[in-house]
């Protein structure tokens, strides 16, 4: 059973319905012990940094988040509150993984960043069969710096972790729900990895 973490964050529907139309099973939640039990738990979602984490803390999920074993996917703002700092509202994180977040510096290009864009220098489990250089769906205005974590980078005025994994966590600044057969395939990857597959120590 796939947990779906209730945090406050929007955008849930269109994630459940990808996630229906590759099979899984899934449970909305803030439920903690249905989370720590699930095979895998994903982070969804669209928001603000601050709010986001706020909600997190209302539900106690704070120390759960971190200490999960089984595979956790961030998306988007989900991806975000995993790492160390955000730049939106100078926001403390759950430091999962050792990323600032900051906004986006494109000189001449629109800010949010939203629509298609390519995925370079793919590395790990989360892209089998997905090719350098795939298009997928973003829309936002902050993103993790590159770091060793970095498993995927995106150019939009300059290069931005567009995918991040440490130990069983993963992240992605993208929306695999949005983004078509090359996001359910992405999916199908998360949702088979199991606890010995991550990528980066």
């Amino acid at each position: 059973m796939v947990a779906i973490v209730e945090y406050g964050a929007g955008n849930i529907r269109s994630l459940t319905n990808a996630i229906e139309r590759i099979g899984e099973d899934y449970v909305v939640t803030s439920d903690p012990s249905l989370i720590s039990t699930a095979s895998h738990i994903v982070l969804p979602g669209v928001g603000q940094a601050a709010s986001v984490i706020c909600g997190i803390e209302e539900r106690n999920l704070t120390n759960l988040i971190r200490s999960l074993s089984s595979p956790v996917l961030g998306i988007c703002i989900g991806m975000q509150v995993l790492c160390s700092y955000s730049e939106e509202g100078d926001t403390g994180l759950l430091d999962v993984l050792d990323n600032r977040v900051v906004k986006l510096r494109s000189p001449g290009l629109k800010i949010p960043h939203m629509g298609w864009n390519r995925i370079t220098g793919l590395r790990g489990p989360l892209f089998e069969s997905i090719p350098e250089g795939e298009w997928f769906y973003f829309v936002h205005s902050y993103a993790p710096e590159i770091s060793l974590d970095t498993v995927a980078t995106t150019d939009y005025g300059g290069k931005f972790s567009s995918a991040l994994n440490r130990r069983n966590f993963y992240g992605v600044q993208f929306h695999p729900e949005k983004s078509g057969q090359a996001g359910e395939r992405f999916l199908k990857n998360f949702f088979n990895i199991d606890d010995r597959d991550g990528y980066s120590e």
